[in-house]
């Protein structure tokens, strides 16, 4: 780390100017000559056969260009999915529609309005059909989503990679270890509800075909650009250089908006057909059944202990959602659950995991994608447990950690290496930062004067970070977007001749800071200004090719290319610098906007003069190429594994079951820290989630399949009004994993906050004897827990 080192300091947000002003730049934004714009036809029904589709009246409307139906499209076949398991979505549908909001018409008009009042006037032919949205019923197969296929599209079973021998020997050691005597049993069914994701920015797309040139430029607010330019480029019969994705600003994406959708194929579609550039934005209502939802799980948690606190044994068992087709990851979301399946904890522990279909809108990667739900269930009937044998719960999770002597090379129950963890340290400051003895003293002396005081605790692991590029060879490709790199991060570091710099990453950030951060990586290799550093992304065009931003890996993967890529142009600027300050290479040191010979900082050279130099051939050093830049790929060995501690204090009306969020700390652990306010933002903006799947949120369906949630004022959000000030801290365990020694961030709040705000709720109640209550703890909800523990 140079002297004049920006990683671990404060940086303002390189990003937000910009943004707080409103003149950001977002798809919707993009104004072209000529642009048209789409509405789509969509189904009324979860489930019917498609009859005739008249579009005569809308084509004969003023201002309208096309109305295309399935008819005009099959021929670029189903929307292609990186996990392809299960039915695949079709474009548009002229069979039989699996949900509500299923496409089954365009209409392509000069104008906005006039395209939707065209589709409006598409009349469709529908034969209802039955519907099946209970995860139960759907596992029973009486309903099938899709004619002669069983709704259960596959099953994760863990250990990973245990055969039927060992997962039956397994099995048979947590059930003797039942049989034992003064063994305590804990069991609980529990839902894991499903959610609609809600980025600030709705999903949007432009394309503009030009037919002169052959090629396509695509606005889009997606997370993945280069994964969508290859999709695009597979359907039209282009290679990758015919088609350029600029994602500029995206407001959110959560992971809703890491898909390949049909319409970004379809916009893509009409604006070749017509010649001119084509566009698409979703409305609220809309992207309720148009964009991928998340969680949506059923399942029973079993542990089974000692009076002491010792767990023998982990069960989980349950029922994940996919929805009506497989688009991107959808069926591999509770594969990332089964990675983290066994937390922190080194007890044995057996995982099973149904993943069917119903007709409802498709499930995907929503933040956290697996390992909130996960862990939810290990932290509540931990809890549980803990509450049953009456042992403080922190200490029941200490007694059962992978101790930190086992690091590096731990290999979790589940079967997975991982990384760096100190679980204890972490516990300890986590209790130290809330004052736990006094907490709980406080909650006491609460419940003496007569008042519902809860405290909650719950402890969580992560994986992140992905790669490594094996994971290929699982079913993680990107083969399907002409992309089969799979998970490398990549990075494009270039001085130019006035000693100002630009970095050229492929990820799609939405809000995650990368313009602050891969400046600080850069700034602090190079000793530049971060003032003097420029970030490109989300443009393939100008930077290398990267599979985008999801699963909390930008910085531990592509930030670790743009670290490798600044030590290669490090490296050749010193030899430059030597040569002009006639010194040795190693004896060249960096800080304060150039080079300097170490123990003589008056014998300096700037960066302008280095990059000057650097594109003038002939003043360098003989045999140097001129120039100053540098690219790297970067693939690492495993994932990395965050981790942290989270405390909720609760306060519940018992007659009214509202539910008051007191205080909230987080203890977490993301290995080296390049920009603590972007960490502390990020977690901030995690937690605020998990908080919402716990009090608020719910995606609720009747039993024909329509969705009763699908707008803001049925699909209840949090507010700041309903958050306290978070009072956040770390422990930092570097990873060996990247060079950087960091973690990811961007999930861990949402997946270690649900399941503590209820722990704290549920505490808060369990003098009237509550054990457990659904999420999301609604006041109606919560009151009857109440009423009925009364009785």
């Amino acid at each position: 780390m140079s002297s004049t080192s920006v990683l671990g300091g404060v940086v303002r947000r390189r990003e937000d100017p910009a943004l707080i002003q409103g003149r950001g730049r977002y798809t919707d934004d993009v104004k072209l000559a000529g642009t048209a714009h789409v509405a789509f036809v969509r189904s009324p029904y979860a489930h019917a056969q498609v009859g005739s589709v008249d579009t005569s009246a809308a084509a004969a409307m003023e201002g309208v260009l096309a109305v295309y139906t399935a008819a005009d499209t099959d021929h670029l076949g189903p929307l292609i999915a990186q996990v392809p398991v299960g039915a695949l979505r079709p474009l548009l549908n002229s069979g039989t529609v699996k949900h509500v909001g299923e496409a089954v018409a365009m209409v392509v008009a000069d104008d906005p309005y006039v395209a939707k009042d065209a589709a409006d006037a598409v009349e469709v032919d529908y034969e209802p059909l039955p519907a099946v949205v209970d995860l139960k019923q759907s596992l029973s197969d009486e309903v099938p989503v899709h004619e002669g296929a069983s709704n259960t599209l596959i099953s994760w079973v863990g250990p990973f990679g245990a055969d039927e021998a060992a997962l039956a020997e397994l099995q048979e050691g947590i059930e003797a270890a039942k049989q034992g005597d003064g063994a305590v049993v804990v069991s609980q069914e529990m839902t894991n509800q499903r959610l609609i994701p809600v980025p600030i920015e709705p999903r949007s797309v432009m394309a503009d075909y030009q037919a002169g040139y052959d090629r396509f430029d695509i606005y889009s607010s997606t997370q993945i650009p280069s994964a969508l330019a290859g999709a695009i480029g597979k359907y039209f019969g282009m290679s990758m250089n015919q088609v350029t994705v600029k994602a500029m600003e995206v407001g959110g994406g959560f992971g809703c908006k890491l898909n390949v959708y049909n319409d970004e194929v379809l916009v893509a579609f009409a604006s070749k057909q017509l010649g001119r550039p084509v566009k698409w934005t979703e409305t609220r209502r809309e992207a309720a059944n148009s964009t991928i939802q998340g969680r949506g799980w059923v399942a029973t948690a079993t542990v089974t202990g000692t009076e002491d606190g010792e767990i023998l044994g982990f069960e989980l068992e349950g029922i994940a959602d996919m929805g009506a087709y497989s688009q991107n990851f959808t069926v591999a979301i509770p594969f990332l659950g089964l990675f983290v399946g066994s937390g922190q904890y080194g007890f044995p522990t057996y995982w099973k995991m149904d993943c069917v279909t119903t007709h409802t809108m498709t499930t995907d990667a929503y933040r956290g994608a697996g390992r909130p739900e996960a862990a939810y269930y290990l932290e509540r009937i931990i809890d549980m447990y803990a509450r049953r044998i009456g042992m403080d719960p922190a200490e029941v999770r200490r007694k059962n950690y992978i101790s930190a002597s086992e690091f590096p090379g731990a290999v979790s129950p589940m079967g997975f290496p991982m990384d760096t963890g100190d679980y204890a340290t972490n516990l300890d400051a986590a209790l130290e930062t809330a004052g736990w003895s006094d907490l709980l003293a406080e909650r006491d002396a609460a419940r003496a004067e007569g008042r519902y005081v809860g405290v909650g605790l719950a402890t969580y692991v992560e994986v992140c970070g992905f790669g490594p590029s094996g994971l290929v060879d699982l079913g993680f490709s990107w083969a399907e977007y002409q992309m089969p790199s799979a998970f490398n991060g990549s990075s494009l570091v270039r001085v130019h001749p006035d000693g100002s710099a630009t970095v050229s990453i492929g990820t799609g950030p939405s809000g995650q800071g990368h313009q602050t951060t891969w400046a600080q990586i850069v700034g602090d290799g190079l000793g530049l200004e971060v003032d003097r550093i420029r970030v490109i992304h989300g443009d393939t065009e100008e930077a290398p090719p990267s599979i985008g931003t999801f699963g909390s890996r930008s910085a531990a993967v592509d930030g670790a290319a743009c670290y490798q890529a600044t030590g290669k142009v490090r490296a050749k600027a010193a030899r430059i610098a030597a040569h002009m300050l006639e010194a040795s290479e190693e004896d060249i040191e960096f800080a304060d906007g150039g080079a300097h010979v170490a123990g003589a900082p008056d014998s300096s050279v700037s960066w302008g003069d280095i990059a000057a130099c650097a594109y003038q051939p002939h003043r360098l050093p003989e045999g140097m190429e001129g120039g100053l830049e540098a690219h790297a790929i970067f693939s690492p060995g495993n994932a990395t594994w965050p981790f942290g501690t989270h405390i909720a204090v609760v306060e519940v009306d018992p007659d009214t079951g509202d539910v008051d969020l007191l205080r909230y700390i987080g203890m977490d652990d993301c290995g080296n820290v390049i920009s603590p306010m972007i960490v502390d933002g990020q977690i901030h903006g995690g937690i605020a989630q998990g908080i919402g799947q716990a009090m608020f949120e719910d995606a609720v369906y009747d039993a024909d399949g329509n969705l009763l949630s699908g707008s803001l004022v049925d699909y209840i959000l949090p507010t700041a009004a309903d958050l306290p000030s978070f009072e956040l801290d770390r422990t930092v365990t570097p990873t060996d994993i990247n060079p950087l020694g960091v973690k990811g961030i961007g999930e861990a709040g949402t997946i270690g906050s649900a399941h503590t705000v209820v722990n704290a709720v549920v505490d808060a109640l369990e003098p009237l004897g509550v054990t457990h209550i659904d999420m999301p703890l609604r006041p109606r909800r919560v009151w009857q827990a109440i009423q009925d523990a009364r009785a």
